[in-house]
């Protein structure tokens, strides 16, 4: 018989080890004695599980919910089941006993995952559909190294805490139970008791594969999705040689599908690729898609790394919409968000009662900006939390990248921090050193276990070598997107045409650095918010000249060097900024200034798949060169791009309104004539239809630009046009 102490301790779900003295165990009279805790039942027999006779009925030792009792006739273990009843009498089932199994987790992967070394610590912590000894049920792990209880409750158990506390592996701090009878879709959450006796509020699964709908905040049970590679093809469309155009996306705030508040993965999966890929864009990026509390932070703070959110339905719906995708011949690019995470009680804050997955000290842990936790990227778990993260949706769901965000935040410990108030590396420098190894492992692993994936980084400094190979001491990013070309040229558009001649530089500066990492040139989501203005509402001067700004600098921009990214809704000029709450306003499209925007992107896009100088040496040196960029007094730029293998492209951008006749270009000698391949000041753009069309280009023997040759052309007002070999 057990001890009173015992019995109240595991009562008030405080044993300190209740796998030791609930189900079997032999006692010294060698009789076997079985100890159940279940609160809200009346009466429990046992049965043998092979033949289902009963053995004995358990003594109702206490009545909050304690019965034990001798197994007759029994001397070793074996396996048995639980016949419940009601204080009716009633038979309310028979069940297996979770405490009939032994431990769950090979010692070798908890000896991965307490040295960081385990690349998929999803397939070992979390809930999973598992059969043991011929019962079905769930096998749920958790990492809480100071906790001093941890159970898993649910529906399946009244949300009781007393009922399922769960084995501690002191090997790697991982609680675990097999919980059975438990199936895919039920809900779960984490009951732990701090290290000073402090209940605290129930936690979701840091590895919960799918969650409650907010406001609802509970862990629900979901199949390990299968392992999916990327098709055939996919990997040289994510080559810096190939053309990548990215349209990038707020799922809930698109376009208004299906009948809730949110579309349904299988309602984007129907009309979304359609249209990014009768666009021309290359890739969909979405804005974070991993379950997250707030509406309004767009997914950015984010609790769930390997949940897709609830708002979007199930998450098998997202391989549908990933292979609807693929189907089209465009790439997935998901943001990822490892920089910060929300302190909502039931998330990571606090998670076991200490700071486990945020640095302790708030210098380090608070980040100012957003008002949420930084990760400690010191601990070895928690980088394997991230990094495994990464992998799943990469390995899981066959998407093309990640986009990463906010690394700049990630670099640097004194990151938008005044002095005094953060904490030096080692060193007694400001970079982070530890986030700086969680990005190369990311990299790495991503690397091997995800061939033909990229990774791009949101990373706004001058940190160097951020898209070069770990092994030269780069973080490993396959691309870096380039904010401060961002800067300079939207700056440099928002100023009257009249003035262009003092900023000349801005538009020029970017070729400086251009070929120093593998760029992406966005125009995202964060340059149309928070007070900064549409694209359209950027640009200078009356309706005319501001959609004639805005083609022209989209042409500059796809003429430039550097992938290519547009947030929705500014392919077709959305006249205010977007807000998460609103779906855009396709009804502009009957406009035909702004359906004209929408057919210059769509063209350009064609432009940059179709011509190879314009894509293919986007990342080297060899494939760009000036023809002119000191034009300051007529704000007109020009230049060749290369595709290193003879053929070229000409981009000739005016910035003023001024049309300009009689126009003399420096050109290479080789080309005899030279057509104009596309002018976004045509008339099917809502432009007027100035520029050369019609015209022959014919190479003269007359100097410009420091060249031998030359054509004569006419640049039309605010405009950028692209030149082709005839």
């Amino acid at each position: 018989m057990l001890g009173d102490s015992h019995v109240q301790a595991l009562l008030a779900a405080r044993h300190p080890d209740p796998f030791s003295v609930l189900g079997l165990h032999p006692e010294e009279d060698g009789q076997m004695w079985l100890r159940v805790v279940w609160p809200s039942v009346a009466a429990i027999d046992v049965l043998d599980a092979k033949t289902g006779k009963k053995l004995v009925s358990l003594a109702h030792r206490d009545p909050d919910g304690f019965f034990e009792g001798p197994i007759p006739r029994r001397k070793q273990r074996f396996a048995y089941r639980l016949k419940l009843y009601d204080p009716q009498g009633m038979v309310l089932g028979e069940l297996a006993d979770a405490y009939a199994f032994g431990p769950q987790l090979p010692e070798s992967d908890l000896l991965a995952l307490k040295a960081g070394r385990h690349p998929r610590p999803y397939t070992v912590l979390g809930a999973h559909a598992v059969v043991q000894q011929g019962v079905a049920g769930v096998r749920f792990s958790v990492w809480a190294p100071t906790a001093k209880r941890v159970s898993v409750v649910g529906d399946f158990n009244q949300w009781d805490g007393r009922r399922h506390p769960m084995r501690y592996r002191h090997e790697a701090g991982v609680w675990e139970i097999f919980v059975p009878h438990v199936i895919e879709g039920d809900l779960y959450k984490f009951e732990l008791l701090a290290r000073d006796g402090t209940l605290l509020p129930l936690k979701a699964d840091p590895y919960a594969r799918a969650a409650q709908l907010r406001p609802d905040t509970a862990s629900k049970v979901a199949p390990l999705p299968p392992v999916r590679a990327l098709p055939e093809g996919r990997a040289a469309a994510n080559r810096r040689d190939a053309p990548i155009s990215i349209y990038e996306v707020h799922a809930p705030s698109w376009r208004r599908l299906g009948s809730g508040p949110f579309p349904s993965w299988d309602d984007l999966a129907a009309a979304l690729p359609e249209y990014v890929a009768d666009m021309g864009f290359t890739h969909i990026e979405l804005l974070p898609i991993t379950e997250h509390p707030y509406d309004g932070s767009w997914g950015y703070q984010t609790l769930g790394q390997y949940a897709a959110s609830a708002r979007f339905g199930p998450p098998e719906g997202l391989a549908r919409f990933v292979a609807a995708c693929h189907a089209r011949g465009l790439g997935v690019l998901l943001d990822w968000v490892p920089a910060h995470f929300p302190s909502d009680a039931h998330g990571l804050a606090q998670f076991d009662g200490s700071a486990l997955y945020e640095y302790a000290d708030p210098r380090e842990g608070v980040h100012r900006d957003w008002n949420t936790l930084i990760p400690n990227f010191g601990r070895y778990e928690v980088r394997e939390f991230l990094a495994g993260s990464a992998l799943f949706w990469l390995e899981r769901y066959a998407v093309d990248g990640l986009r990463v965000d906010a690394v700049a935040s990630m670099l640097y410990r004194d990151y938008s921090r005044p002095a005094g108030e953060w904490v030096p590396n080692v060193h007694g420098g400001r970079e982070n050193l530890e986030a700086i190894a969680l990005l190369q492992q990311v990299n790495r692993v991503l690397g091997t276990e995800a061939p033909g994936a990229v990774t791009i980084a949101e990373e706004s400094t001058a940190f160097p070598k951020v898209s070069a190979p770990t092994d030269v001491g780069g973080l490993g990013f396959h691309y870096k997107w380039n904010m401060g070309w961002m800067n300079d040229t939207l700056a440099y558009m928002r100023e009257d045409p009249v003035h262009r001649r003092w900023h000349h530089e801005k538009m020029s500066f970017g070729l400086v650095y251009a070929f120093s990492e593998n760029y992406v040139l966005p125009i995202s989501h964060d340059e149309v918010v928070h007070g900064k203005g549409s694209m359209i509402a950027k640009m200078p001067g009356d309706d005319w000249q501001r959609f004639a700004n805005l083609r022209a600098y989209y042409g500059f921009m796809w003429g430039h060097p550097g992938k290519k990214l547009l947030f929705m809704g500014q392919e077709f000029a959305q006249p205010d900024e977007w807000h998460h709450d609103a779906h855009l306003p396709w009804r502009r499209l009957d406009d035909p200034r702004h359906a004209g925007v929408q057919g210059l992107v769509r063209d350009l896009n064609r432009l940059y798949r179709t011509q190879p100088a314009l894509h293919r040496l986007d990342c080297e040196p060899e494939g760009f060169e000036w023809i002119s960029h000191d034009d300051a007094e007529a704000s007109v730029f020009a230049w060749l791009r290369r595709d290193g293998q003879g053929r070229q492209v000409i981009v000739v951008s005016n910035f003023t309104p001024v049309p300009r006749e009689g126009y003399r270009l420096g050109v290479p000698a080789g080309a005899g004539v030279w057509r104009e391949a596309l002018n976004t000041d045509s008339a099917h753009y809502g432009g007027s239809n100035m520029g050369n069309k019609d015209a022959t280009l014919r190479v003269e023997p007359m100097a410009a630009h420091g060249r031998e040759a030359s054509i004569v052309l006419t640049l039309p007002p605010l405009a950028t046009i692209f030149l082709i070999p005839a």
